[in-house]
């Protein structure tokens, strides 16, 4: 009897669980976790694995030191701020590399590497922190991960010298909430550390700079252009890496300041061979130019062999949608303009002279950074930004849709998705620049639907699109989770005194007899 009412209770806190189960999964069914951003699960294999994709890569002048360039790689997209107990880390089997080719040849010369160590101070409580946490040495941050930076310069392909740049810095930890990073902002400077050779670096969680509305890939904005103005990325966070490095550093010399730049994920197998897994250098690339056949290809190739890829460029099947589905004329292959944006760099901008075409951030270094950027970079007459380089307020995914369009070949348009800037977080005035993540203690509100902006303006004019709000189905979705989970509750409740009872009836009927 006693053997039948364990059994009768393992079934009902099954049931329950499973019922909380639901409804944990109803609320996570609100968010848009499987949209896809400037390299956010670009890939079917990398979509996978998240603590190494690289989501998006910048280089740009230091807007506040001139004479140093500021190199920045973010990794493991749409990290929920409230996603714990098991918040958002670096890999530890894996090389994080960022490499930097300086005379055009499509070989890296310079790598600078991080790798990581996690640490536990105590394993007996599933609590990322166990108080507040106010600074990176606190015994209250319960987690914690170090880093190492590696510099490599490397000849021909091979490395000829190696210097160790930065030794187990302290990353800076996810953004758990108030009550656990009271001053989130101290713990991001405490993290700010200089290193040798004249360089600072960062590691840490960041909010996503990147700013776009991703229903481009909903048949391009609901196939009327219609869909625009909602930043899609707004909320979520990043794994992000800094580094501000003395431009003489990097550059070959001041009489050839051009500088290509990517990075790329090494992950370690079974044997401890370090494989490479992700790729990025310029945005957009591994979207919406490659093919899904060559994504993961991309993904493991070198710039020195992207020859492979060149008719993705020349004969691009995105303006071949545009036309298909809103009949506005896609440019005649060859396309040589992109060419130039994506494989050499723009002639008197960002070309180095003799240049072997390959697909890679080009950025002029001696061209100075201006106070007043300008969103759309080189197209709207700003030398300093996109595609020369690309800096964390650069529009690059309205400036791809125009370029894609002829904007070079002038054909004029004003193509865009009607999001202009990173609205839920302000980049900041010095270095990391990238805006402090967003805490677990805020609440991302939901939007059902986005449409053409009250004064007609859609993605066609690039408008500033009105998001019209209804939570009629979030709140019947929500109430269906809730009362799940309550009646998980009260379902275990009844069967834990049910059992209670049983034993009761048990004893009584042992003493009568």
């Amino acid at each position: 009897m006693t053997s039948i009412t364990k059994r009768s209770v393992a079934a009902l806190v099954g049931g329950a669980l499973a019922a909380g189960g639901l409804a944990v999964a109803g609320v996570a069914a609100l968010g848009p976790g499987e949209a896809e951003a400037s390299s956010h699960r670009e890939a079917p294999l990398i979509s996978g694995q998240p603590e190494y994709d690289t989501t998006d890569v910048y280089a740009f002048v230091s807007p506040d030191k001139a004479d140093t360039t500021t190199l920045i790689a973010n990794f493991l997209p749409f990290q929920d701020p409230a996603g714990g107990p098991n918040f958002y880390k670096f890999a530890e089997d894996a090389q994080y590399d960022l490499r930097i080719d300086n005379d055009g040849d499509a070989r890296e010369d310079l790598v600078y590497r991080w790798t990581f160590k996690d640490h536990v101070r105590n394993e007996d409580t599933f609590l990322y922190n166990t108080g507040p946490v106010t600074s990176l040495d606190d015994h209250d941050l319960n987690f914690f991960q170090t880093y190492d930076i590696e510099q490599i310069k490397m000849r021909h392909g091979k490395a000829v010298d190696r210097t160790k740049v930065a030794d187990d810095l302290v990353v800076a930890p996810s953004n758990v909430g108030k009550a656990s990073m009271p001053d989130y902002a101290a713990l991001r400077d405490q993290a700010v550390r200089k290193v040798y050779g004249g360089a600072t670096a960062f590691a840490g969680q960041a909010d996503d700079p990147f700013f776009a509305d991703l229903r481009v890939f909903d048949l391009l904005y609901g196939g009327d252009l219609s869909e625009v103005g909602n930043d899609t990325l707004k909320g979520y966070n990043v794994q992000s890496l800094a580094l501000q490095v003395p431009t003489d550093q990097v550059q070959e010399s001041h009489e050839q300041p051009v500088i290509g730049i990517w990075s790329t994920t090494q992950r370690a197998d079974a044997y401890g061979d370090y494989k490479q897994v992700s790729r990025l250098g310029m945005p957009l690339v591994n979207e919406v130019v490659n093919p899904r056949k060559d994504k993961d290809k991309f993904n493991a190739s070198e710039p020195k062999d992207d020859a492979q890829f060149l008719d993705n460029v020349d004969d691009p099947e995105l303006p071949k949608l545009i036309e298909q589905i809103f009949k506005i004329k896609a440019q005649d292959a060859p396309r040589k303009d992109l060419e130039q944006v994506f494989l050499t760099g723009v002639p008197d901008l960002n070309q180095v002279k003799g240049v072997k075409a390959s697909e890679m951030l080009r950025l002029n270094t001696s061209i100075k950074p201006t106070d007043k950027p300008k969103r759309l970079g080189v197209l709207d007459g700003d030398q300093a930004g996109f595609p020369n380089g690309r800096r964390l307020t650069d529009d690059v995914l309205d400036i791809a849709l125009q370029v894609v369009e002829g904007e070079l070949l002038g054909e004029k348009n004003d193509l865009g998705d009607a999001v202009d800037s990173n609205a839920d977080q302000k980049f900041g005035g010095y270095f990391p620049y990238i805006g402090l993540p967003n805490s677990g203690s805020d609440v991302k509100s939901s939007t059902k639907s986005a449409t053409t902006t009250a004064d007609g303006r859609t993605l066609l004019n690039g408008g500033s699109g009105i998001v019209s709000t209804s939570t009629e189905d979030n709140n019947t979705l929500l109430a269906t989770s809730a009362a799940a989970g309550g009646a998980a509750v009260l379902l275990l409740a009844v069967g834990l005194t049910w059992r209670r009872r049983r034993r009761r009836l048990v004893r009584v009927h042992t003493r009568r007899h």
